[in-house]
C-alpha cells in the first residue's frame, strides 16, 4: 500500500500587490498556501526584501549597523544608491525620520523632494514611511503622494486616525498603502474594512507591527499566522492582504544586537526568517549582511 501524505488545499489566494513600476516593479503576495508550502499550493512571488534608508544622519545607531553606510549616511540619495548598487537591494524603505515633530520637524515639502530625488535616481520599488505621528504623517505622506504621482510607492503607516486622508491621496496619485494596526488581528480587519469602502484592496499591505527576537517575537509570529489563517482557511476577504514586517528598527534597538556586529546581524536575520515562516510577504532589514543571509536561505 502506497502512503500519500495529506495535503491541505485552499480555494482562495492572498491578494497580489505590485510595488513600483516598469521593469523593476515587484509583486508580493498571490499565494494560496502557507509559507514555503510549495508542495500544497502556489507561491507565485518570493517575499519582498527591502533595505532601510534614512532621510537624515542616524543618531544613536550601533556602530556596526551604520558602518556599511557611514560614508553616505548624510545623503539619503547616495545611501539609497549604495544599497542598490553595492548591496543588491531590490526594494528600498525610506524612513522620513527628519519629519518627526519631536525632532527636526522637517517640512512635508522637503521630505517630498528627497523622496522624488531617490525615485528619479534609481526607479526601483520604494516604501516610504513616516514616523507614526498621525497628524504630521498625514501632511507628509499626502505631499509625497502628490510629488511622486504615478510612481506606485508604498506609503505608510496608515493608521486609524489618519487613514482617510492618506488613502485618498494614495488613490488619487496611484500609490499603495501600509495599513497598520498594532498587534491585533481584529483591529487589522477593522481597518481593512474601513479602507475598502473607498480604496482598492489589491493596493493594501497590512502591518500588524513587529517585535524583535527576545522582545515579543513569538507574539508577532502568532498575529501574522492568524492573519494568514483568517485569509486562507476562513476565506475572509478582509484578511487576504500581504503582510509587512518592519524589523530592522526593532532588532537594532535591542541591547543584544548592539553588543557586537555578528550578534546584531544574526539577531536581525533570525527575526526576519521567523516572520517569513509566519507568513510575512515584505520585510525591511537594516543591515545588508542580514539581507544577504536571508536571500541565501530562501533562494530556490
Amino acid at each position: 500500500m502506497t502512503y500519500e501524505a495529506p495535503l491541505e488545499k485552499h480555494p482562495v489566494n492572498i491578494r497580489e500587490v505590485v510595488l513600483g513600476e516598469g521593469e523593476k516593479a515587484q509583486k508580493i503576495g498571490g499565494e494560496n498556501t502557507f509559507p514555503f508550502h510549495s508542495f500544497e499550493g502556489s507561491l507565485p512571488n518570493p517575499p519582498g526584501l527591502a533595505l532601510e534608508v534614512l532621510d537624515m544622519q542616524p543618531e544613536n545607531w550601533a556602530t556596526w549597523a551604520l558602518d556599511p553606510f557611514k560614508d553616505v549616511s548624510s545623503d539619503p540619495v547616495e545611501w539609497a544608491r549604495k544599497g542598490v548598487e553595492e548591496y543588491g537591494a531590490e526594494i528600498l524603505c525610506l524612513r522620513l525620520l527628519s519629519t518627526d515633530p519631536m525632532g527636526m520637524d522637517a517640512a512635508p515639502e522637503e521630505a517630498a523632494k528627497t523622496v522624488r530625488k531617490i525615485v528619479d535616481s534609481l526607479n526601483i520599488p520604494l516604501i516610504v514611511l513616516g514616523t507614526g505621528t498621525e497628524d504630521k504623517d498625514s501632511k507628509v505622506l499626502i505631499e509625497v503622494a502628490r510629488a511622486c504621482s504615478g510612481k506606485n510607492l508604498l506609503l505608510g503607516p496608515v493608521l486609524k486616525g489618519n487613514y482617510q486622508e492618506i488613502a485618498k491621496a494614495a488613490l488619487e496619485h496611484g500609490h499603495a498603502i501600509v495599513a497598520q494596526a498594532s498587534m491585533d488581528a481584529n483591529l487589522t480587519k477593522e481597518l481593512n474594512i474601513a479602507l475598502c469602502k473607498f480604496f482598492p484592496p489589491e493596493k493594501i499591505v497590512v502591518d500588524p507591527t513587529s517585535s524583535a527576537l527576545g522582545y515579543g517575537m513569538e507574539y508577532t509570529f502568532s498575529i501574522i499566522e492568524s492573519i494568514k489563517q483568517f485569509g486562507l482557511v476562513d476565506k475572509d476577504k478582509m484578511m487576504q492582504m500581504p503582510v509587512f514586517a518592519d524589523i530592522g528598527i526593532e532588532c537594532w534597538r535591542t541591547k543584544e544586537a548592539r553588543e557586537s556586529a555578528e550578534q546584531g546581524i544574526l539577531w536581525e536575520a533570525t527575526t526576519g526568517m521567523t516572520f517569513l515562516l509566519a507568513g510575512a510577504n515584505l520585510v525591511v532589514f537594516r543591515h545588508p549582511e542580514a539581507l544577504r543571509l536571508i536571500k541565501s536561505m530562501i533562494s530556490y
